[in-house]
């Protein structure tokens, strides 16, 4: 076995039914070996019974520690799991010290069963307990700050992850590409002489610009205010690229919008992939359809899957692993991508609050 291997399988945890064998074992072998031989020093004796009361409250509050980690959450109910766990560690401590009690006074000492069920047994659980009590305390408390220094580097984390998804988010809308585009458009609309449209090229381009910068210090923001950017987007984009982009948003009355929220540009992203990631001509447009699922919280994009060749520098895929990461951090809820029927569908969970 090379070192590297035997360093890996040294890390490894010794499983429970491991440390359970060797501490029945350490006990079996303290009985048996000491049965019927009085001359053994008392020093040992105690010394192998304090082994025995060590191993196994040890490994019934490993246990128990375990198990409650199934059921109740540090982070979720902090104060519910500490009465949870104190009241548990008492009762697997309790048992184990009568287990072991009870195997030394019947199989060593050769006293009788019912000599468990005295006050003065009885009594001399209390010190054990206590101590249980005390390491339990000292254990629990150092599981809750472990816990909680998780959930603090979750938390920052996300912060990260928002941050550096605003940043790619500001980038990309302030794009050249995007703004040279834009600028062409509007400079054909003044060639056309057109002013009403081109006057309202330039406040739909404002409004674009001015939501990007309001929502990059927000984590969430009402999908009413998503849904408003995006129709100035795609008015922008509508113009850029005439008949050759086809959308069709449906959505229920404002009124059962407000519940929901979602993060800042995360429709616009889906957009903005689509257009980017995709061929549009005037005979044949690029379609694309944005729909919203009151009953089950979920805001669907749908496109015409008809992939364009893109320059190396264009194909970083960042967008949605970045948006996906957000999401993953505010809800259990995936993105769902899905491909069907010669369509790119996305599906966002939408958040409330």
């Amino acid at each position: 076995m090379s070192n590297a291997s035997f360093a890996a399988t040294a890390r490894l945890p010794m499983p429970r039914w491991l440390r359970l064998g060797l501490i029945l074992l350490a006990i079996t072998v303290v009985i048996t070996f000491f049965v019927n031989r009085p001359s053994k020093s008392e020093m040992v004796v105690n010394f192998f019974i304090t082994l025995a009361y060590t191993g196994s409250l040890w490994f019934a509050n490993d246990g128990a520690v375990a198990w409650l980690d199934r059921f109740a959450s540090w982070r979720a109910a902090p104060v519910r799991r500490f009465l949870l766990t104190m009241t548990v560690s008492l009762l697997v401590s309790l048992v184990a010290i009568f287990l072991v009690n009870l195997g030394f006074r019947t199989l060593y000492f050769h006293q009788p069963i019912s000599i468990m069920f005295t006050a003065a047994v009885w009594q001399q659980f209390a010190f054990p307990l206590v101590v249980t009590v005390l390491l339990s305390l000292f254990q629990h408390s150092r599981a809750f700050l472990l816990k909680w220094r998780e959930a603090a580097i979750q938390t920052e984390r996300l912060e990260k992850e928002t941050a550096v998804a605003r940043l790619d988010s500001l980038r990309r809308q302030v794009d050249p590409h995007f703004l040279f585009n834009s600028l062409n458009a509007l400079t054909s609309l003044v060639e056309e002489n057109d002013p009403a449209r081109a006057v309202r090229f330039i406040r739909q381009l404002s409004q674009v610009y001015r939501y990007v910068l309001d929502s990059e210090s927000q984590e969430l923001v009402p999908l009413a205010d998503e849904l408003k950017f995006a129709e100035s987007y795609l008015f922008l984009q509508k113009t850029r690229l005439g008949d050759a982009l086809a959308v069709e948003m449906s959505l229920p009355p404002a009124s059962q919008l407000a519940p929901f929220f979602v993060p800042p540009l995360a429709l616009q992203l889906l957009l903005e992939n689509v257009i980017k990631h995709n061929t549009a001509f005037q005979a044949d447009p690029l379609r694309i359809s944005v729909g919203l699922d009151v009953a089950s919280g979920t805001l669907t994009v749908r496109n015409t899957l008809r992939p364009r060749r893109l320059n190396d520098g264009e194909k970083s895929g960042l967008g949605l692993k970045n948006l996906a990461a957000r999401y993953a951090f505010l809800t259990d809820k995936p993105i769902v991508i899905n491909p069907e029927n010669g369509e790119f569908v996305v599906t966002l969970p939408l958040l409330t609050l």
